[in-house]
C-alpha cells in the first residue's frame, strides 16, 4: 500500500474517494483496499465467497477505472466487460471511482407477535442469528414488550453465501476462528445498539435494569461457527455435528461489556442441519402441545421440515433454500430494490411489481415462484418443465428473463421440499389430509402466493390450512427468556426425531415424481 510522510514524521495511508450509485453515498477508503472490504457493508453480495467462480458481486464503473483480470473474462461477456461491468471480488480500489450497484438493501423478518409469558425482572435479548440475515430485539422482561430492534446482513456472507460455502470456508486453517469473531463482534455491536442508541427511546425504562438474559438461536451451521464448535463434520455425509447440545457464556467471555455480565445461551439443535431456530419455530407454534397433527416448514437459506404433535416430531432439511432466496437463478436476488416479486397474468401478458418501483434487476424468489405459475397456466412451460417455444427465456419485464436453467433449479428445489413433507408423512403414517395447519416460516414464507406455491406442487394443502407464520425463530428466542429452566428447549430437543433424507431408500423415486409441475391449477380458488 503507497504511504504518504506526515508532520512530525507521522506516516499517513493516501486516501481514494468511493461514490456508490444509486445510494449516492460518498466516502474514503485506504487507496488499494479490495472492493469486497468496504461493498458488502453497502449491500454487494459475494455468493461464492469471493472466489471469482459466480459472477453474483458485478458492479458498474461509471468513472475511473477497474483493470480487467483473468477472472473478469472468464465470467463476465465482452459486451459486459465494454459496458464497464467488473467482479468487485478481484479488484481494489487504485483511484476514485463511480460504481453502479444494485440496492440490496432489503427488510429483515423480525416479530411483533404477541405471546404469553410470566413476568420477570430486567431486559432480556432475542437473536435469530441467520445465515443470510440478522435480527435481534431488546424486551422488558416485566411487560414482554419490545423496546428496540436491530437488523443487519450477516457479514459471514462476504465468504459464502450459502452454508455449504461457508462450512468449506470455515475448513481452512484459521478461518473458523475468523469467521467466529466477526459473528460474535457483529452480535455485540447490534447489542449495544440495543442497550445504547444513537436516539435513545424510553431511555429512563431501560435503565432502570440491567440486561439478565440473551438468547441465540439459528442454524446448526451457525450455531457452530458461533460457539467455536468443530464444523468439519458439517462437511460430509452423514453430516453429524459434533456438539449441537445448549451452548452457555457469559457476556465477558464474548467481549461483549454487557453491565451485569449477562449469561448468553445458544439454544440446542435438533439434528443434521436442523437447527434452534427450527426448534424454537416448534416451541413458536406449540407443536409439542397440539393434539392435531400441524407442520412447520421455513424455506430460507436451507429448507426444513417439521411435522408432528405432542405425541411424535418428525424434521428433515432439504437444499432447497438457495432458489428460493434467488442463488443459482441466472437473474436472480434477494427480495430488495430492484426485484420482481410478483408476477400475474393481465390478458395473455405478464405484470410484473418491482420492489422499490425502480428498473428491474433480476427476480426474488416469490417472483421466480410467481413467474413458473404463471408460464404454466399460460402454457409457456410444461408439467415436465421444459419451456415451449424451442426453450427460448421466458421475458418478464425486461431485462429479467427466467431460463430453461432457472426452472430446472425451481424444479429441484420444490421437488425436494415436496419430497420431504412425503416422506416424514410416510414415517407418521399420515397423508397431507391428516395436517390440520401449517405454518410457512421465515421471509420467504411470509411473502410467497400460497397459490403460485399450490400451482408449481410445492404446496399441496387447501389454503385454509397454510398460516404464514413470520420470524417463528425469534418468536421461540423470545419465549426462551422468560423460561429460568435451561433444560425446557433441550426436552423438546430430545422429542423430535431428525430423518437424513439422503438415507432414505424412497427419496430418489419420490423426488423424480415431484420434479414434474402439477397438470392443471389447483382446486380451492
Amino acid at each position: 500500500m503507497q504511504e504518504m510522510s506526515g508532520g512530525h514524521g507521522m506516516t499517513i495511508h493516501e486516501r481514494v474517494r468511493i461514490h456508490l450509485e444509486p445510494l449516492g453515498e460518498i466516502f474514503e477508503v485506504d487507496r488499494e483496499t479490495p472492493l469486497k472490504d468496504f461493498l458488502f457493508d453497502h449491500g454487494v453480495e459475494f455468493p461464492c465467497g469471493g472466489l471469482g467462480i459466480c459472477s453474483g458481486c458485478k458492479v458498474r464503473v461509471l468513472a475511473g477505472s477497474l483493470p480487467v483480470t483473468t477472472e473478469q473474462e472468464e465470467m463476465l461477456t465482452p459486451a459486459e466487460l465494454r459496458d464497464g461491468w467488473r467482479l468487485a471480488c478481484s479488484c481494489g480500489a487504485d483511484e476514485d471511482l463511480t460504481l453502479e450497484l444494485a440496492q440490496w438493501e432489503a427488510p429483515v423478518l423480525t416479530d411483533e407477535t404477541p405471546f404469553q409469558f410470566t413476568p420477570r425482572e430486567g431486559l432480556g435479548v432475542a437473536v435469530d442469528l441467520g445465515t443470510t440475515t440478522i435480527a435481534a430485539q431488546l424486551l422488558d422482561l416485566r411487560t414482554g414488550q419490545v423496546l428496540a430492534v436491530q437488523t443487519a446482513l450477516n457479514e459471514q456472507a462476504r465468504y459464502g453465501a450459502d452454508i455449504m460455502n461457508r462450512v468449506l470456508f470455515a475448513m481452512n486453517e484459521g478461518e473458523a476462528s475468523t469467521l467466529a469473531s466477526l459473528i460474535r463482534k457483529q452480535i455485540g455491536e447490534m447489542i449495544a445498539g440495543l442497550i445504547f442508541p444513537a436516539k435513545p427511546v424510553r431511555r429512563t425504562d431501560r435503565l432502570r435494569a440491567d440486561v439478565v438474559n440473551v438468547v441465540i438461536v439459528g442454524n446448526t451451521a451457525m450455531h457452530h461457527l458461533f460457539c467455536g464448535i468443530d464444523i468439519e463434520p458439517l462437511s460430509h455425509y452423514p453430516f453429524d455435528a459434533l456438539n449441537d447440545g445448549l451452548q452457555l457464556f457469559l457476556s465477558r467471555d464474548l467481549d461483549w461489556g454487557i453491565p451485569g455480565d449477562p449469561p448468553v445461551r445458544f439454544l440446542p439443535c435438533i439434528g443434521g442441519f436442523v437447527g434452534s431456530d427450527i426448534l424454537a419455530g416448534v416451541m413458536a407454534v406449540r407443536m409439542h402441545e397440539s393434539e392435531p397433527l400441524i407442520s412447520l416448514v421455513d424455506l430460507g437459506t436451507n429448507g426444513e421440515i417439521v411435522i408432528g404433535n405432542r405425541q411424535k416430531m418428525l424434521c428433515a432439511s432439504t437444499a432447497a433454500g438457495p432458489a428460493f432466496e434467488g442463488a443459482r437463478i441466472g437473474m436472480g436476488m434477494r427480495a430488495a430494490t430492484g426485484a420482481i416479486s410478483e408476477v400475474k397474468i393481465s390478458g395473455e401478458k405478464f405484470r410484473c411489481h418491482v420492489l422499490g418501483n425502480v428498473q428491474p434487476r433480476g427476480i426474488c424468489g416469490s417472483g421466480l415462484v410467481d413467474a413458473a405459475a404463471s408460464a404454466l397456466d399460460l402454457g409457456l412451460i410444461a408439467e415436465s418443465g421444459r419451456l415451449a417455444n424451442g426453450g427460448a427465456p421466458i421475458s418478464l419485464c425486461p431485462p429479467v428473463v427466467i431460463s430453461q436453467a432457472d426452472i430446472r433449479e425451481l424444479q429441484l428445489a420444490k421437488g425436494a421440499i415436496a419430497t420431504g413433507f412425503r416422506i416424514l408423512l410416510n414415517r407418521l403414517g399420515a397423508t397431507p389430509e391428516d395436517i390440520s395447519r401449517l405454518h410457512l416460516a421465515g421471509a420467504f414464507g411470509n411473502y410467497i402466493n400460497i397459490y403460485s406455491a399450490r400451482r408449481i406442487g410445492l404446496l399441496t394443502l387447501p389454503p385454509s390450512r397454510i398460516h404464514p407464520a413470520g420470524n417463528t425463530a425469534l418468536l421461540g428466542a423470545k419465549l426462551a427468556l422468560f423460561m429460568p429452566d435451561d433444560e425446557a428447549f433441550s426436552r423438546v430437543a430430545r422429542t423430535i426425531t431428525h430423518i437424513p433424507l439422503s438415507a432414505d431408500l424412497e427419496f430418489q423415486e419420490l423426488f423424480a415424481g415431484e420434479m414434474r409441475f402439477p397438470s392443471a391449477s389447483p382446486s380451492g380458488f
